[in-house]
């Protein structure tokens, strides 16, 4: 959790995947890229294939897997959520804290249980777009950290050219719009950390976030000038698929590539 006021607060490097822009990301060889490089944290998907349906009976679904979507699940042996949690019980792992982006809902009892089950709950900090998940994991363990990703997106389209004005438009009105709905949804949702959209940081929302002594962490960033930015702005944390450009400067000539 962030400082109190007064205190130094804690500046939270998130390795996005792991390593990303590195090593493959999620599968235990970008996580312990990250590792080496120096995070704090590392950030990664969760997700139940087609063949795991939470309305289908237990006995029959297929293990939670640590991918981004489907489409990565496909491209490559499957790491399940019970390999990667593993995983973080041996070093290098066991010294860093882990997110757990939940990227469908419905299989929240799995998730929670396999983190008590490993002795992460301190250590882990579950984070989504989506609010239900949040409640449903918080009734199911209230000790385990929430984290509510905004805003809710299924597709990129700012990455798409011709919908970038639209885009542009859309963002500003969210970034001036949010720091209000922060203030009255967060301690609602019971969220430890706002996961925000680094092109809807602002800092009214650092302010918002400040007064309600919870986390502000951006993703993904992979621009030097804009992660400068974002921590003169005193947001608590960025999310970066290359780690490297998370450290103090002076330290990345010092990281092998």
């Amino acid at each position: 959790m962030p400082a109190p006021a007064g205190e130094e607060r804690r500046f939270r490097r998130v390795g996005h995947k792991g390593a990303d822009a590195l090593v493959h990301g999620n599968t235990v060889a970008s996580f312990e890229r990250a590792v080496e490089i120096g995070v704090d944290t590392i950030e990664f998907d969760v997700l139940w294939l087609a063949d795991g349906r939470p309305e289908a009976p237990e006995a029959e679904r297929s293990p939670l897997v640590v991918a981004h979507d489907w489409e990565d699940a496909a491209s490559r042996p499957h790491l399940t959520l019970a390999d990667a949690l593993d995983a973080f019980t041996r070093p290098p792992l066991d010294r860093v804290e882990i997110d757990l982006d939940i990227k469908l809902r419905g299989r929240e009892p799995e998730i929670t249980a396999a983190l008590r089950e490993r002795d992460l709950i301190e250590r882990a900090m579950v984070s989504t777009m989506y609010t239900e998940t949040l409640s449903a994991i918080r009734a199911l363990e209230p000790d385990l950290r929430l984290g509510w990703t905004y805003p809710l997106v299924t597709r990129p389209y700012d990455r798409k050219p011709l919908l970038k004005p639209f885009v542009a438009a859309a963002l500003a009105r969210m970034r001036a719009r949010f720091p209000q709905e922060a203030r009255r949804r967060a301690p609602e949702i019971g969220a430890g950390a706002i996961w925000l959209f680094h092109r809807l940081a602002s800092p009214e929302i650092v302010a918002v976030t400040r007064e309600l002594g919870i986390e502000l962490i951006c993703w993904t960033v992979d621009e030097p000038v804009r992660i400068a930015e974002l921590q003169r702005m005193g947001v608590d944390g960025i999310v970066s698929n290359d780690p490297r450009l998370l450290l103090t400067p002076g330290r990345t000539s010092n990281v092998p590539e």
